[in-house]
């Protein structure tokens, strides 16, 4: 970072950051969409907003024109048909809103709200780090998050510029105390993206420390001054969790229309956790390599949590929260290419990764990679490629 740059107020600071790495992932989508052959989405090269547009954008789209059906579509066999119910209503429902405010279309408008949620969640982490280390590593981390290997997804009509607004806004509010005002952000949170259940789990792990902690050091003499306002948002995260499954049974009829619903991509079945990740790893490394490399994968994300440069530079809020949403992904994730985008809420490590060493030239050579790796991201994933049997691998 220059002089000039470091010397600056924080929030200019992170305004060059958003700008910077928002204007190189415009180049990226740009640079593989002109590169677009046939597709479902054209006949050929596509424009920013047409390439961006592309995938679960359909989705969200159809539900800000439609809403959610009334019952779970059914093939003839009774299996339940890919539908709208795996998709969470607040960013399709936000930008309909928006929509009908300017009259825009809804690639122009979807874009346009992802973009200004970057904005937000961007000023929110830099806010976040900013408490957690000095300012030089804080930029560097926001940098680091800017630049990640799925960054791109932050501009495009999918929900997780928003989320992460969301999600570091209720993590920043929560580290401050002011749990009443992180009440509505976190149930907004818990309709965005389906990561309810670990910031639950988050709350309540940490709550649970800091409670024996307090114990232990004689500071909590009776049981109910135990009950505080971290518990209380704890039990809402945890009802907020469950309020968009809810919803989907009241309005089908039927208890497991969200995760039967969530299953249809999987295959069809039942919801088996942990599971998937051995018949992935069976896939990728033979049977016997199978079976270890879910276990080393176990083995490795504790030893990064453990490791002293997370320790030191993470509290223990963003710790928990690190640790619940691995585990959450460990349980219930069906582990496929989507994979890389569902470890974005992993943001936090972003700040002991720019910590590990303050040289400039590794600062940047971590940048740079993340800046190469998007290309390849958008190139492999975003680009449309027909495979052999038939349709093709999902951002």
């Amino acid at each position: 970072m220059s002089s000039r740059l470091a010397a600056a107020p924080w929030w200019v600071q992170t305004l060059v950051v958003w700008a910077a790495s928002r204007a190189w992932a415009w180049a990226v989508f740009s640079t593989v969409g002109r590169q677009q052959g046939p597709g479902p989405w054209g006949d050929g090269p596509l424009g920013y907003l047409g390439f961006t547009g592309t995938w679960d954008s359909d989705w969200y789209e159809r539900i800000a024109r439609e809403g959610y059906p009334a019952s779970l579509p059914r093939d003839a066999d009774g299996r339940v048909q890919e539908n709208a119910w795996a998709f969470y209503p607040v960013f399709p429902l936000l930008v309909r809103t928006v929509t009908a405010v300017t009259g825009t279309g809804w690639d122009a408008t979807a874009s346009a709200v992802s973009l200004a949620a970057s904005l937000g969640a961007f000023l929110l982490v830099h806010r976040l780090f900013l408490r957690l280390a000095p300012p030089s590593t804080a930029r560097w981390g926001l940098v680091l998050v800017g630049f990640n290997p799925v960054a791109p997804v932050l501009q495009v009509p999918y929900a997780e510029a928003l989320h992460l607004l969301l999600l570091a806004a209720a993590l920043l509010l929560t580290a401050q105390g002011r749990h009443l005002a992180a009440a509505p952000v976190v149930v907004v949170m818990c309709l965005t993206r389906p990561a309810g259940v670990p910031f639950a789990a988050a709350l309540g792990i940490t709550w649970l420390v800091r409670t024996v902690r307090r114990h232990r050091a004689g500071r909590l003499r009776r049981a109910v001054d135990a009950v505080d306002g971290l518990l209380g948002l704890a039990v809402l995260s945890c009802g907020a969790a469950l309020a968009w499954p809810a919803i989907a049974w009241a309005v089908t009829g039927e208890p497991t229309a969200y995760t039967d619903t969530e299953t249809v991509w999987r295959g069809g079945g039942a919801l088996q956790p942990v599971v998937p990740w051995f018949d992935a790893a069976t896939g990728l490394f033979g049977p016997v390599l199978g079976l270890v490399a879910p276990a080393l994968l176990v083995v490795g994300g504790a030893g990064l949590l453990r490791a002293r440069v997370v320790r030191e530079r993470l509290d223990l809020l963003a710790r928990v929260w690190v640790a619940s949403y691995a585990v959450y992904l460990l349980l219930f994730l069906h582990p496929q290419t989507s994979t890389f985008r569902l470890l974005l809420p992993l943001f936090p490590l972003a700040l002991p990764l720019a910590a590990v060493s303050d040289s400039r030239a590794y600062r940047v050579a971590c940048a740079v990679s993340g800046a190469v790796l998007q290309l390849v991201w958008v190139g492999w994933l975003w680009h449309w490629k027909q495979l052999p049997g038939g349709g093709d691998y999902p951002p």
